[in-house]
């Protein structure tokens, strides 16, 4: 039988499931944020974004771009002009029906 997981194992647990989905986020710099978004409603943005909030509920304050370069591992300017391409009319219209909901 298993044993249940404690809290302590349970947050390292997280944080390093965390650590691999950045760093495979890292790696994949061929799959475009907007992708991510219509696939699966989420982006490099949103995850910095979820890491800003939650350092501020532990009483840590970071700016945007400090969370997006954790999440993207260099500034994020260079990121968009190192890997980012311009959104296809087919990316837009596919983001577009995914969010009308919103």
């Amino acid at each position: 039988m298993q044993q249940p997981m404690d809290d302590a194992t349970r947050t390292a647990v997280e944080a390093a499931a965390f650590r691999r989905l950045v760093e495979h986020l890292r790696a994949r710099t061929d799959v475009q944020n907007i992708d991510l978004m219509n696939l699966a409603g989420f982006c490099r943005n949103c995850l910095s974004k979820w890491y800003r909030a939650e350092a501020a509920e532990r009483g840590v304050e970071l700016e945007d771009l400090e969370a997006r370069e954790i999440v993207y591992g260099m500034p994020y300017g260079e990121w968009k002009a190192k890997h980012q391409a311009p959104a296809t009319a087919e990316q837009r219209a596919a983001f577009e029906a995914s969010h009308r909901h919103e």
